[in-house]
Parts: C-alpha cells; structure tokens; sequence
C-alpha cells in the first residue's frame, strides 16, 4: 500500500501552493489526488483528513485521522496524523483525549517530531490544568537547542515537577 514518487510530488506541489486556493477548492484538489489511490488507503484517508484541519473544517478531520490510523497509516505520516489529530480535538475541546494520545505517543519512537508532540503535549496539559507539567516539558524540549546552558535547563524543568536533577 505505497504510493508513487510522482503521486507524491504532485502532493507536495499542493501543499506548497496551498494558499492560492480557497478553502473548498483546495480541500476538493486534494480529495481528488486521494481519489487516485486505492478505496480505502490510508494515505487517501491522511491526506483528506489534513486538507480539512488546514482549512478549518477540524470537525471533519477527525474521523478522517482515525479511519487513515486504522487503515495502517504508517512512518511519519502516522506521527503527523496523532499530532494532527490530538492537536484538533484539544482545540475542539477534547484536551483530555489529546493529552493521553500524546502521551502515548512520546513513548512509541523518536524522530524529528519529538519536539512537536511535547509542544502539542504542553498546550494540552495547559487546557487540563496542569500548567506546571506543560512548562516543564516545553523548557525541557527547549533545553536541546540551547547554544549553552543545556543541562542547566533540563535539571530545572525536572526539578519543576518533582523529579530528580542529573548529577
């Protein structure tokens, strides 16, 4: 269940010109790119899934989300898809949900996403009430892009929640 090269070329060129489309216009674009693909891929599912929480339609796009995670979505498509996800029911007003998928999802790989499900992660915990955990996990994201003062910030965002520093 891959796509093509060229299937994909023509999914990035869309995406880049996102913004010459209006909202209805790009969302049917990429419904009709999905629509190349076999009934019931989860590339298809992903893509028109996105394509609505880009344009506002996030109520749309959840299902979508799942049905693209159920079908087998895979590789960083799959990562994108719960962060996507989890980061539109938090807005829709399902934080709780969002913190648990995110969470789940720290645990499940590292990759170049990292630093964006515990951004996701940290806004989630702000909408729950856990304001301290939240800005902990975001010093701590923080703490590896720092020119200097790496392991300093790192101690501290552990301290903030009652964790042992490193020595």
């Amino acid at each position: 269940m891959t796509t093509t090269p060229e299937w994909e070329q023509r999914s990035t060129d869309l995406w880049a010109a996102i913004d010459e489309f209006d909202a209805a216009d790009f969302r049917a674009k990429i419904g009709a790119l999905a629509d190349e693909l076999p009934e019931g891929h989860p590339v298809g599912y992903f893509e028109r899934a996105s394509a609505n929480d880009s344009t506002g339609e996030g109520r749309a796009a959840v299902p979508l989300y799942r049905q693209a995670l159920e079908a087998g979505l895979t590789g960083e498509r799959r990562r994108r898809a719960v962060i996507q996800m989890s980061s539109t029911m938090r807005a829709l007003g399902d934080a709780e949900r969002s913190v648990e998928l995110l969470t789940a999802e720290r645990d499940h790989g590292s990759d170049q996403l990292d630093d964006a499900v515990t951004a996701f992660l940290a806004l989630a915990l702000i909408d729950v009430g856990r304001e301290r955990e939240a800005a902990a996990l975001a010093l701590g994201a923080l703490s590896k892009h720092l020119p200097r003062y790496n392991r300093s910030l790192a101690n501290y965002a552990k301290i903030a929640v009652g964790e042992e520093p490193t020595a």
